[in-house]
């Protein structure tokens, strides 16, 4: 398959940067107005590879002429007349024209043999014959490759057939169907239609007024594409074209459509090949060969429809960079839904640290097996004997109660920390599974679900800052004066001490100490630490164990939030808007420059100017 928008290293860099951005553009999220953005960035790819790219390399080469129009409208017979014999299927079976054929002139060949043009679309040969007589390719609605009236799939290939009776200089395509019955055909259509030069619409006397033409035609004008509009099968009767082409003509100037030529076709009988008299399709015969004829003028058609296509581009890359912000703007809302989430649960362990509440139940019952209870100690001596004194009953074989208070308190700490992330996780997903972008993330994921081994990893924390508390204890007791009240309390005890301090203060400040159950032994055990290393070095040492806890615990939820935050690094391609609007900058600079003809011009190709018409 080719890579649509695929951009020579001779064009200007504004093509090439504004291909490269729109292939690495993601759009991702199920947001309004994303589809319509995706069929943009399709659109903008197809036309700078199909006509924008290979029309500014080569502004000399044929004109392409793509004819275009409704179902029934009877292109492919115009076709035929205007070459002078069957090219292009015709029928009642729709859709007649399945596979695009492009009519050429022979010495015209290698324009169109490559991929210079439609690069997407295969080539496949036809030697001038009428298709009923081909017999070394399959009829035109009869490939592997094309779709039946039914299909979704658009044809994958283009006919190419060289004609004496196409002049130099002038191509001619026979388009699918704008309102097909299938939907790969009718994408094939306007993707042609994005690759013409100039359009020739068709439409008949009796549908002129149907919604999808001129749904087509106004995207025309909006590109400036130059347009010669066919109204065919107007009755044989006096009166009726007179009537019939004004009412187009006013039509078209009312929604702003600026039309080149307005060609009346009356209807007439066929004959038995369903050729159409020669003398039908005079007035357009003699146009094209007049246009082919005239090299200036080809070039003024092929500048000004590049221009407004180059200018439309710009126009796309401002709409699509205004959906790009559209998108982050969701991304960043999913986001701010999963922070305010966690920070919410942080918030809540944060106040269960610091408001006490943790040294109720098990904590309390343990933490006063460590000091007793009974009146406050009158003096440090007697307060510290009666400590020894406690510590003794723990040689007896008893289990220590320092030992039993510490876990409580790890343990009390695990489940609030479980407790208040699952909340955390909940809130978030229920968050992303009321809009339709959340949806999208959270689709076939159990966000919530607390992860295998969760439970572990929190309990592995807090037994590891319970470390990190003990060893603070071991090292701020180092010296020989606080080593020996250390040892004859022992490392735990005086460790439960400093963990019960910063669970019921933050960084060791009173007020913590005023509220929740428990007030009263938290200030048992900051008036033993005090004794032990002054009132500076508790407050110091608070503080580090605060830090490490907080650290710890920060870890700890970022964790839990890992699974939304990995959902949304899939969006990490989405952005982009500010390199589109650079683009759509230079787009509108360099079309500009082509209306004005500003820069070097390649030398215009020669055309035949005595075209025949149909032989």
């Amino acid at each position: 398959m080719n890579d649509r928008g695929s951009i020579t290293t001779e064009q200007p860099t504004a093509l090439g940067t504004f291909a490269e951005d729109l292939r690495s553009l993601e759009l991702p999220l199920p947001i309004e107005g994303a589809e319509q953005a995706r069929r943009e960035v399709s659109g903008a790819l197809s036309q700078l590879a199909d006509h924008v790219a290979p029309r500014l390399a080569s502004l000399d080469a044929p004109l392409l002429v793509v004819v275009g129009g409704s179902t029934g409208a009877g292109k492919s017979t115009l076709v035929n007349a205007l070459v002078g014999h069957p090219v292009s299927r015709t029928g009642a079976i729709r859709p007649t024209t399945r596979r695009p054929v492009l009519l050429h002139h022979p010495e015209d060949s290698a324009w169109f043999a490559g991929s210079r043009i439609l690069p997407g679309l295969a080539r496949v040969r036809g030697d001038g014959q009428p298709v009923a007589a081909q017999e070394a390719l399959p009829p035109a609605g009869g490939d592997a490759g094309t779709a039946g009236a039914g299909d979704e799939a658009a044809a994958t290939s283009l006919e190419l057939r060289a004609e004496p009776s196409i002049p130099r200089g002038l191509a001619i395509l026979d388009a699918p169907d704008i309102d097909s019955v299938s939907t790969g055909n009718r994408e094939l259509a306007r993707q042609l239609l994005r690759a013409a030069d100039l359009w020739l619409f068709v439409t008949t006397a009796n549908r002129y007024a149907d919604a999808v033409p001129w749904e087509v035609l106004r995207t025309a004008a909006e590109r400036d594409v130059t347009v010669a509009v066919v109204m065919n099968r107007i009755p044989d009767r006096p009166g009726v074209a007179e009537e019939l082409g004004p009412d187009l003509r006013a039509m078209l100037d009312r929604e702003g459509i600026e039309v080149a030529r307005l060609f009346l076709v009356a209807e007439s009988e066929v004959d038995e090949r369903g050729m159409l008299p020669a003398a039908a399709v005079g007035e357009l015969t003699g146009h094209l060969r007049d246009l082919a004829a005239d090299a200036e003028g080809r070039g003024a058609i092929a500048r000004r429809t590049l221009a407004g296509a180059v200018g439309r581009l710009a126009g796309s890359a401002r709409e699509i960079a205004d959906h790009a912000r559209v998108q982050e703007s969701e991304r960043d809302r999913l986001h701010a839904e999963v922070v305010a989430a966690f920070a919410d649960a942080r918030d809540r362990i944060e106040q269960s640290i610091g408001d006490g509440s943790l040294l109720r139940g098990e904590v309390l019952a343990r933490w006063q097996d460590v000091v007793g209870t009974g009146e406050f100690f009158r003096g440090v001596e007697s307060f510290v004997g009666r400590m020894r004194d406690r510590i003794g009953e723990m040689l007896s074989g008893r289990p220590a109660p320092s030992v039993a208070a510490e876990q409580a308190l790890g343990t009390s700490l695990v489940h609030v920390v479980i407790d208040e992330t699952a909340r955390g996780a909940e809130r978030a997903e229920q968050s992303w599974r009321s809009s339709p972008a959340g949806r999208y993330l959270a689709e076939g994921q159990d966000l919530s679900r607390i992860p295998d081994g969760y439970g572990e990893e929190v309990a592995a924390a807090v037994r590891a800052w319970q470390g990190d508390v003990l060893e603070l204890v071991r090292q701020e007791g180092a010296d020989r004066r606080t080593k020996a009240r250390l040892m004859s309390l022992g490392v735990n005890v005086v460790g439960v001490a400093l963990m019960i301090a910063v669970f019921a203060s933050t960084a060791f400040i009173p007020t913590g100490l005023e509220v929740g159950v428990g007030a009263g032994t938290a200030v048992v055990g900051q008036k033993l630490l005090e004794t032990i290393f002054g009132d500076e070095a508790v407050r110091r040492m608070a503080r580090i164990a605060r830090e490490r806890l907080t650290t710890r615990l920060d870890s700890l939820v970022a964790g839990r939030s890992a699974p939304f935050e990995d959902r949304l690094a899939q969006l990490s391609g989405i952005g982009g808007a500010e390199a589109l609007d650079a683009d759509a900058d230079a787009l509108e600079a360099l079309a500009a420059d082509i209306r004005e003809d500003r820069g070097a011009r390649p030398e215009q190709g020669t055309a035949s100017a005595d075209w025949e018409g149909p032989r």
